[in-house]
């Protein structure tokens, strides 16, 4: 049988700082987020809402296309038996729905995860600064990417949305995020009393 003492005491010292930290993050925010958060729609309705409108915006004035609107509308759902009334925004062509973006698909849960991994690692505070305002700027640009490319598909190439969807634009924004954080550790030496962990 193995003992977690023992095993413990194999893992660095620094990383189990980190771990801990880290674990520490998940909880806080978890807790804030479904005894504050969720319920108000303090952060997820104006992020919802912004992800749309940037949609919108960059489909009309950067693309060859034009007469898209976003609208915030209330959504019915039923889910194990209850009634929910979900508010997402709706992107329209031409009258025509042509994506619905929901609370989930805002970005919110990857820009927090990515501020976690920063917040948690040792660096200085401007560092650490730095890198959470230029990657949450950056992780949004690439959601507003991905809503962009979802409804270019939906448009024109309609067979390919479904995997594009659930697939390739989700690997594309965790890969994104993970070159974020390899940008971010290159210059990060973990130390204790007897060893160096180049991260």
């Amino acid at each position: 049988m193995i003992k977690l003492n023992s095993l413990l005491s194999d893992i660095p010292l620094p990383i189990r700082l980190f771990l801990g930290k880290a674990l520490l993050f998940f909880v806080i925010w978890k807790a804030l987020y479904m005894g504050f958060f969720m319920e108000s729609k303090s952060l997820d309705h104006p992020l919802t809402t912004h992800v749309g409108n940037a949609s919108v915006y960059v489909l009309n004035n950067w693309s060859p296309m034009s007469d898209f609107k976003a609208v915030r509308e209330a959504k019915n759902t039923i889910y194990e038996g209850e009634k929910s009334k979900e508010i997402a925004s709706l992107v329209y062509h031409n009258d025509k729905r042509v994506l619905y973006i929901a609370d989930l698909c805002n970005g919110l849960e990857l820009i927090v995860l990515y501020i976690g991994f920063i917040v948690c690692m040792p660096a200085s505070f401007w560092r650490k600064t730095k890198y959470i305002i230029i990657g949450a700027i950056l992780l949004d640009a690439v959601n507003i990417g991905r809503c962009v490319g979802l409804i270019y598909l939906r448009e024109y190439y309609q067979y390919y949305f479904d995997i594009a969807h659930k697939y390739i634009f989700s690997v594309t924004v965790y890969s994104v995020t993970f070159l974020f954080w390899a940008v971010y550790t290159r210059k990060i030496n973990l130390k204790s009393k007897n060893e160096t962990v180049q991260v």
